[in-house]
């Protein structure tokens, strides 16, 4: 509303300063969800380099690889509780893989697995 002739304009408040973060110099991190995606593409790449891969494709993938982590997890995890083992070690993963996995895709699974911890070991 306008002031009428010889009033004064109300008082405006002052200007607000644009900062970084709002708050005591806190400043909001927002965390990204954690997934395999530029993991299978450097896999898809290794084994098919001329080949690519559609979002929602990747997307199956990402939930593909949590849910068969989840499970040799809690599979491994059961193994050391009925050895009254505290620790999770290459023995109860490779076991829980053997369990979990059907037939060839298991050896397969045990024999990369092996491979990695040998390489991991000697450097």
């Amino acid at each position: 509303m306008a002031p009428k002739v010889g009033e004064k304009a109300p008082a405006k408040a002052p200007a607000k300063k644009a900062t970084g973060g709002e708050g005591k110099g806190k400043k909001k991190k927002i965390s990204k969800a954690e997934t395999y995606k530029i993991y299978i593409y450097k896999v898809l790449k290794q084994v098919h380099p001329d080949t690519g891969i559609s979002s929602k494709a990747m997307s199956i993938m990402n939930s593909f690889i949590n849910d068969i982590f989840e499970k040799i997890a809690g599979e491994a995890s059961r193994l050391a509780r009925y050895n009254k083992k505290p620790t999770i070690t290459s023995r109860e993963i490779q076991t829980a893989v053997r369990l979990i996995l059907p037939g060839e895709l298991a050896k397969h699974a045990v024999s990369e697995g092996t491979k990695a911890v040998t390489k991991f070991t000697s450097a």
